[in-house]
C-alpha cells in the first residue's frame, strides 16, 4: 500500500473513532498531520479521552509505554483503538 493510501486509511479510521466517541457524548478533535502522540482528543461531561488509532496492529512495547506514561489528569482515559479490516468496531485497549 502506498503512503498516500496509508494516510487516507488512517484518516478514515480516525474519523470512525471520532464518530464512536461522539456517540458516547464526547466532542472530539483530531491532531491531523501533527504526528503527535495522540490522534484523537475527546472532551465530555465525565472527563477527557486521549486516543491512539491504528489499523490492524497495536503499538509496539516502547510506544505503548510512552502512551501509558503520558502525563494526564485523573479524569482522562488513554485508549488505543485498533481497527481491523472489514470489522465494524475497533479493539479497544485502555492504558
Amino acid at each position: 500500500m502506498s503512503l498516500k493510501n496509508s494516510k487516507a486509511k488512517g484518516n478514515r479510521q480516525e474519523h470512525r473513532t471520532m464518530r464512536l466517541l461522539e456517540a458516547a457524548g464526547y466532542r472530539c478533535t483530531r491532531s491531523a498531520a501533527s504526528l503527535g502522540m495522540w490522534d484523537v482528543v475527546g472532551v465530555g461531561p465525565a472527563g477527557f479521552v486521549l486516543c491512539q488509532v491504528r489499523s490492524n496492529r497495536t503499538p509496539g512495547p516502547l510506544e505503548r509505554r510512552e502512551l501509558a506514561e503520558f502525563p494526564a489528569p485523573t479524569n482522562c482515559q488513554k485508549l488505543i483503538h485498533v481497527w481491523h479490516d472489514r470489522k465494524a468496531l475497533p479493539v479497544v485497549t485502555e492504558l
